[in-house]
């Protein structure tokens, strides 16, 4: 295993949840935690209009999106009760089901724990250029792609 940092964008296949539970447990104030928190997104099989998902392929501004998870987590480890916050985002082609991404948060309580959790993600999304590519099974059979807004929900732009 490679030494990891709190948080980053990394190729699929480059690391494990149990990596990063390990980090999150080697942590020099663990022993002030009382519960880690995990979210793992992973490749939906449907769009929310209905369509089969094949594949995605995501991309990132490596350089810009690792100073946003990095500041991410570094605003989160501030609030009272946190003990670690971490955001691992993979890139690359994705199948149905596959990890995408792990949001692990350490605290003292399950109060504090499972709020911080919830903005860990609604800011990754938010404030990473982290850019997803839907290949999706079209009404005449045909796979179709398009890059996707995490804003909306939507497609961006078409492109095969």
């Amino acid at each position: 295993m490679q030494p990891i940092k709190g948080a980053g964008v990394h190729r699929k296949g480059d690391l494990s949840l149990f990596d990063v539970l390990k980090h999150v447990r080697g942590n020099p104030d663990f022993h002030k935690a009382g519960g880690i928190g995990i979210f793992v997104g992973v490749v939906r099989g449907e769009t929310p209009r209905g369509k089969k998902v094949r594949k995605l392929e995501l991309e990132a501004y490596k350089e810009k999106a690792n100073e946003a998870l990095d500041k991410i987590c570094e605003d989160l480890r501030k609030k009272a009760g946190i003990v670690d916050a971490q955001i691992h985002h993979f890139v690359g082609e994705f199948d149905v089901g596959e990890d995408l991404v792990y949001v692990v948060v350490a605290g003292a309580h399950r109060g504090n724990v499972f709020s911080v959790l919830e903005e860990a993600v609604e800011r990754y999304k938010r404030e990473a250029p982290i850019f997803k590519k839907e290949y999706v099974l079209g009404d005449e059979g045909k796979v179709e792609s398009y890059w996707v807004s995490e804003h909306e929900g939507a497609p961006m732009k078409r492109r095969k």
